[in-house]
């Protein structure tokens, strides 16, 4: 029964973060259609792109989470340190301004790469549904031995977003970052922001 319980919580965590991300991007973009109808042509249309990519995406997405339940979870492809660059970069392109300090040295083990690139990944979910239009900054860093440090900080929003019903993020990435022996901290900035940052050991 705990076996059972277990491999539901990591589905249940797999899920959320997976497409948490992608269903982020097409409500901020389709809630920008509506409200927006007088948006010029150019801004139409990049959001109508952004809104396909993330669907077509949230397909391939749902097929890995599908296979969650059919496979052990280290036979799936799972992201890594590596890829936060490109995280970044897709935010980018989907109307976000974020600023990314990347300064490891090493290969990071998968396992905490995995977990540093879905606190990143939560962060910018988070900012993008509560912080619309706010720059964000985000930084890794880390050495063997040192530890990964991995922060993300976003400015107050322009105009103030509805935050809607508390979800499940922070819980599920708490326990991420708890199975890899890390901390996670996260709350509000003098500034009136938000600071999500963790830090996760670096076995040699």
């Amino acid at each position: 029964e705990q076996a059972q319980m277990a491999a539901r919580e990591t589905v249940a965590r797999e899920m959320h973060d997976v497409l948490g991300h992608r269903l982020s991007l097409l409500s901020v973009h389709a809630g920008a259609l509506e409200f927006r109808p007088d948006a010029p042509a150019e801004d139409v249309a990049r959001a109508a792109r952004v809104i396909r990519e993330s669907a077509h995406q949230a397909l391939q997405d749902l097929r890995e989470v599908i296979g969650v339940l059919r496979a052990p979870v280290g036979e799936l492809p799972q992201p890594t340190a590596a890829d936060v660059p490109e995280l970044v970069a897709e935010s980018r392109r989907a109307g976000m301004r974020v600023v990314l300090r990347h300064e490891v040295e090493g290969a990071v083990p998968q396992t905490v790469g995995r977990t540093a690139y879905r606190v990143v990944q939560e962060a910018l979910t988070n900012a993008r549904r509560h912080a619309h239009g706010a720059d964000v900054r985000v930084a890794v860093a880390g050495a063997a031995d040192a530890g990964l440090a991995v922060e993300v900080v976003n400015d107050p929003p322009p105009l103030p977003c509805p935050h809607g019903e508390p979800g499940q993020g922070l819980t599920g990435l708490a326990e991420r970052v708890a199975l890899a022996g890390g901390r996670l901290e996260h709350g509000p900035t003098r500034a009136g922001g938000w600071r999500l940052a963790a830090w996760l050991p670096w076995p040699t």
